[in-house]
């Protein structure tokens, strides 16, 4: 274990996924969703065979046993990259990272729905406080003062909010898929389906981009796929419950690239809802690590006790 290592590599990733967030943004305006998600789907593979094979995990990598789990997986974790894709066109980067932040609340109330987890008090409070900062954020455009809602902006975050959804299941998925297949797998096999489905939306307007444009799509997908390394690697030196709340670096790299790129500044309800998010999300990380201790202490335990 190196925790110093595996909160390095998770910033990082944090900060490369942003910068994709960013990219993809600004093409929003012309290329279609499923377009942009093909090229961060394609692109990222080559990335991710040449990381598996400098690890030697070429052949065992690949192999699956549960090729309808990848499927579903696929389709899930695709839809939430589309419709979170989608919301950039309509949302200013930081709102749309704050609101994407109740995708870890919801997989909590997920894994008391399907798999039959334990979740008590004090995580069902986190969870509350959570989605209390998400209406804390969203409260200026549910408002009606001094005109009507801005439609464009509502679907934003209709679309936002459809993203964490299936963010929170494809997590709820990845915990029951981990138990039979490789990681490396689950990781390749996504961009595999990813790529795969976006072809699927060819027909419904595919543009010709931009040189820059172009350029934009290939390094949201070479980001893409270095970050997903980074992300997976960073567990392999810290325990999930150290690295994990190094995720909400996130929010800082939207503030700071939102302001610099697209001249987004942050307004005092988003930062305070944020703020309570954030808060919610660490409380459940910190018991999540309390209820491992436990389970761990419990597993070594002498029969004196």
């Amino acid at each position: 274990m190196n925790p110093v290592r595996g909160i390095l590599l998770m910033v990082l990733a944090v900060a490369l996924f942003s910068v994709m967030a960013a990219f993809i943004k600004a093409t929003a305006g012309h290329v279609p969703t499923g377009q942009a998600v093909f090229f961060r789907s394609a692109l990222a593979l080559p990335v991710i065979l040449i990381w598996l094979w400098r690890r030697g995990d070429l052949s065992t990598g690949l192999k699956v046993k549960s090729p309808i789990g990848h499927f579903w997986r696929g389709l899930i974790g695709t839809t939430a990259m589309g419709l979170g894709f989608a919301s950039l066109g309509y949302l200013p980067l930081p709102e749309v990272t704050a609101i994407g932040f109740t995708a870890p609340l919801l997989t909590v109330v997920f894994a008391a729905m399907f798999l039959g987890e334990s979740v008590r008090a004090f995580r069902l409070t986190a969870v509350f406080i959570g989605l209390l900062g998400v209406m804390i954020v969203l409260w200026p455009r549910l408002t009606i003062v001094g005109g009507a809602p801005d439609d464009a902006a509502m679907l934003g975050i209709l679309l936002v909010l459809g993203s964490a959804v299936f963010r929170a299941l494809a997590q709820i998925h990845i915990r029951k898929l981990v138990q039979s297949e490789e990681t490396s797998a689950i990781v390749f096999y996504f961009s595999i389906t990813a790529t795969g489905l976006a072809l699927l939306t060819l027909p419904f307007g595919w543009v010709i981009p931009t040189g820059r444009e172009l350029w934009l799509l290939v390094g949201a997908g070479l980001l893409g796929g270095v970050a997903q390394i980074l992300l997976t690697s960073s567990y392999r030196f810290a325990p999930a419950s150290v690295v994990a709340p190094f995720d909400y670096a996130a929010m800082l790299f939207a503030i700071v690239i939102g302001y610099v790129w697209f001249d987004e500044v942050p307004t005092g309800m988003m930062l305070a809802g944020s703020s309570v998010i954030i808060l919610a999300g660490v409380l459940i990380i910190w018991r999540e690590r309390q209820l491992g201790l436990k389970r761990n202490a419990r597993k070594t335990m002498t029969p004196q006790g």
